[in-house]
C-alpha cells in the first residue's frame, strides 16, 4: 500500500514572536516493512537556520530556527510512503513469558542489549503498583509471551473509553487507568507501563492510521489524525506492534513516523518561542492512497 501524507501544523499567536527554535519529527522512517520514498518539510516564515539529523532511536529530526518577527508559523510535511504488512507470528507458539524475560536479560547480542533499554521507566510511561497489579490477569504463570501481550492490548481496548477531554500529554498511566479513558497515546502508555512491570521491553510508536469515511459519506480532506500504538520485544521474534485503540494488528494501514520510550521522545513538533502570548495549534492531516509514482 502506498500513501501520500500531508501533515500541517499552524500556530497563530496573540502577539508577535521574535525568535523560535524547533524540532520536528514529521518524516516517516524506513523500516523492514516500510519504505519512505520521499519526504519534505516546509516552514513559513523561512527559517534562518535549518539542519537534519537522526536521534538516538534512529528517527529523522529536523531542527529549524525562525529569527524574523512573525504572528503565524506554518509547518507542513509531505511524504510518500509504501507499506507492506509484516508476517504475523504464531501467538501461542512463543515461550512462556517468564522464560522469555529471563532469556532476554541473559542474552548479550546487540538486539537484546538495545531492547533492554526499553524495560526502564520513562517520564510518560512510569510503572506504578496499581498498573502492575492491573496487568496480573494478562500474565498467568506459563502463558506464552505473545499471547499475554495480545490479551493486554485487547483488555485495554475493551475496558477503556476513547475520550479526548479527560487527559493531557502529561497524564500518567496510573491516572488513565483510574478513569479508564483517554486517547491513543494514553492507551499506548498504559500498555508500555504494564509490560515494563513484567520486564518486557516496550516502546512507543507515533505515526498515522488510514481512516475511512462512513458508507455513503464523502471523504473529508485534512480530517485524518496522527496515531499512536506500541511495540513489544519478543526474544526469537523481534519487535511486534500492537494497537490497543483499534484492537487490530498494525499492518498496511499504519504508517510509522518515529519510535522511542514514550511520547516525549517522538513529539511531532516542539520548541521554544520568545514572545507570542496565547496560542493554539491547528493540525490537519491528509492520508491518501496513491498508485504508481508520486
Amino acid at each position: 500500500m502506498k500513501y501520500r501524507i500531508v501533515h500541517e501544523t499552524r500556530y497563530t499567536y496573540a502577539h508577535p514572536v521574535v525568535l523560535c527554535h524547533n524540532e520536528a519529527r514529521l518524516q516517516p522512517r524506513s523500516t523492514a516493512y516500510q519504505r519512505c520514498e520521499r519526504s519534505e518539510v516546509t516552514v513559513e516564515p523561512v527559517p534562518a537556520q535549518r539542519a537534519e539529523r537522526e536521534d538516538i532511536f534512529g528517527n529523522r529530526v529536523l531542527y529549524f530556527a525562525v529569527q524574523d518577527k512573525h504572528e503565524q508559523l506554518l509547518v507542513s510535511a509531505t511524504s510518500v510512503v509504501e507499506v507492506n504488512a509484516p508476517a504475523s507470528p504464531a501467538v501461542a507458539s512463543t515461550e512462556p513469558w517468564e522464560a522469555a524475560v529471563a532469556r532476554l536479560h541473559a542474552e548479550t547480542d546487540p538486539e537484546a542489549r538495545e531492547a533492554r533499554h526499553f524495560t526502564l521507566d520513562s517520564p510518560f510511561a512510569s510503572v506504578s503498583p496499581d498498573v502492575a497489579a492491573w496487568a496480573d490477569s494478562c500474565f498467568a504463570p506459563g502463558q506464552p509471551l505473545l499471547e499475554a501481550i495480545s490479551a493486554l492490548s485487547a483488555r485495554i481496548h475493551r475496558e477503556f473509553t476513547f475520550d479526548s477531554k479527560i487527559t493531557t500529554v502529561a497524564t500518567p498511566p496510573s491516572e488513565v487507568l483510574a478513569q479508564r479513558g483517554g486517547v491513543c497515546q494514553d492507551f499506548a502508555h498504559v500498555a508500555i507501563a504494564c509490560l515494563r512491570s513484567r520486564g518486557v521491553p516496550a516502546r512507543y510508536i507515533s505515526g498515522y492510521l488510514e481512516t475511512r469515511a462512513a458508507p455513503g459519506a464523502p471523504r473529508l480532506r485534512g480530517a485524518d489524525v496522527s496515531h499512536a500504538w506500541f511495540a513489544a520485544f519478543v526474544p526469537g521474534v523481534g519487535w511486534v506492534d500492537f494497537d490497543p485503540t483499534t484492537n487490530v494488528t498494525p499492518a498496511e494501514r499504519h504508517v510509522t513516523t518515529a519510535w522511542g520510550r514514550d511520547y516525549g521522545d517522538v513529539t511531532p513538533l516542539k520548541g521554544v518561542i520568545f514572545g507570542g502570548g496565547e496560542h493554539n495549534p491547528q493540525v490537519s492531516v491528509d492520508m491518501v492512497r496513491v498508485d504508481g509514482a508520486a
